[in-house]
């Protein structure tokens, strides 16, 4: 069993959108190993390339820093999680993701956002460390974590892992995060169009394939602002600069870094915060175009 707590508790760092609210769940921070695994082109000469990465996103000997936390606002009358984490007592091929002990269910209580008041949970896509508190173990095995919420994710997502043939850790994540969802008949299964989909007044899904065949991630607007949350289509800040670094676990690694590089110059310069899903703290930041015609990105602190 791990015990993972944070100093804490109480504070959720938020950054302001207009009039929109987004607080940072935090769950964990992940070992310094999992760069090195998760993204095997990051090597130590990549991250030294790029001086503005430290200290904030990578340490001096070149390790890369990353998260795991969600994101929970509201908007259009709903109270929305992104993304659910790695979970609690979870039983993981990973070391550093089984059975774990958190404080996250208190640190998003702490945010206003008890699991009973949350309307809509938005799942970027099926992986482990993004579905883990959809469920909370109870005497009568897994139950949903949200009972009063939809959960919602991209048909294209789910239709792709009903016909893949998984692994045991795979199956087992399915069994204990993702079937009781959809025993209790909460899933709700969207048609993403390339121009994505309005789900409410200021909250768009929008596709961004690769990583998984359906992942999406959500976009934010109010009052002439715009926010994007990114799930795992960026990973880390090193592949703004270098697009062309992909994750180990991408199912389709060219439309991943073709998703990257459309992604990063629709956004480039145009002021919109972009929330890594993995991002360390500072987390937000500007992307913006470097004076050697690379990406950058510009961090903002949470207020």
């Amino acid at each position: 069993m791990q015990t993972v707590s944070f100093s804490s508790p109480e504070v959720a760092p938020s950054w302001t959108v207009g009039d929109l609210t987004v607080h940072r769940v935090d769950e964990v921070s992940l070992p310094a190993p999992t760069g090195r695994w998760l993204l095997p082109g990051a090597t130590a000469d990549v991250v030294a390339r790029h001086g503005w990465l430290r200290p904030d996103f990578a340490d001096q000997d070149g390790t890369l820093r990353l998260a795991s936390h969600s994101f929970a606002f509201s908007a259009g009358g709903l109270r929305v999680v992104v993304d659910t984490g790695i979970g609690n007592g979870k039983p993981r091929a990973n070391p550093a993701w089984h059975d774990l002990r958190t404080d996250y269910l208190e640190r998003l209580t702490a945010a206003g956002f008890p699991p009973e008041s949350v309307d809509l949970v938005i799942l970027t896509h099926l992986h482990t460390d993004h579905v883990g508190w959809n469920t909370r173990a109870t005497a009568d095995g897994w139950v949903p974590t949200f009972p009063n919420a939809r959960y919602l994710t991209s048909r294209t997502e789910r239709e792709f892992w009903a016909g893949y043939a998984m692994d045991e850790a795979r199956a087992q994540m399915f069994r204990d995060s993702v079937h009781p969802v959809e025993g209790a008949g909460l899933l709700d299964l969207v048609h993403l169009p390339a121009e994505g989909r309005q789900v409410a007044d200021g909250l768009r899904l929008l596709p961004t394939p690769g990583h998984t065949p359906g992942h999406l991630a959500v976009e934010l607007t109010s009052r002439g602002y715009r926010a994007l949350i990114t799930g795992d289509c960026v990973h880390h800040p090193v592949q703004l600069p270098e697009p062309g670094i992909g994750s180990c676990v991408d199912i389709d690694p060219g439309q991943s870094e073709a998703t990257r590089r459309s992604l990063f110059a629709s956004l480039a310069d145009t002021g919109t915060l972009v929330l890594g899903t993995h991002f360390p703290p500072p987390t937000a930041g500007h992307i913006h175009v470097r004076a050697d015609g690379g990406y950058g990105l510009a961090p903002v602190p949470p207020a």
